[in-house]
């Protein structure tokens, strides 16, 4: 693949890692959510705001390991993608779930943006994976719930 093509196809997986070409990003979906609230349990929905954002931490965490670690093992799904529900978060945990979440992002497209990332050969220690693929579940996992923290804070009144 050209230089050209190459940094038009991981700018737009960037965009896409970043968030908010068509819907708010996971940085405004958690921006000033008031603290009770992230533990608040919502009728029939199955998790809380927390046990969300946790999971898209663990989620991408995983997947960057995935893809840098020549021995990864997989983690049991869904059991250990998800934090343990009696478990409320507090405001060290929210933070460092934050925090953990944009390290590996940054990581993650650190990879991409170098050049010497083939993003189209299949990962060594994968079953036909290829960091393409990998950029494109991120994105897509963190947008998908990204949507039902939004979701989630509507039902509870704290979005606009």
């Amino acid at each position: 693949m050209n230089d050209p093509t190459r940094t038009t196809l991981v700018a737009e997986l960037t965009a896409l890692l970043l968030g908010g070409n068509a819907h708010a990003t996971f940085e405004q979906a958690v921006a000033n959510l008031p603290a009770p609230l992230r533990n608040q349990p919502v009728p029939a929905v199955p998790y809380t705001i927390w046990q969300l954002v946790e999971h898209i931490r663990i989620a991408q965490a995983d997947i960057l390991d995935f893809c840098l670690n020549p021995d990864y093992q997989a983690r049991e799904w869904p059991a250990s993608y998800w934090p343990d529900k009696t478990l409320a978060v507090n405001e060290a945990g929210w933070q460092a779930a934050l925090r953990a979440i944009e390290h590996d992002r940054e990581q993650f497209i650190s990879l991409l943006e170098d050049p010497a990332t083939d993003l189209f050969t299949p990962l060594p220690h994968g079953d036909g994976q290829n960091m393409l693929r990998e950029a494109l579940l991120i994105g897509d996992h963190a947008a998908y719930h990204t949507g039902e923290i939004i979701l989630l804070r509507r039902l509870l009144g704290a979005w606009e």
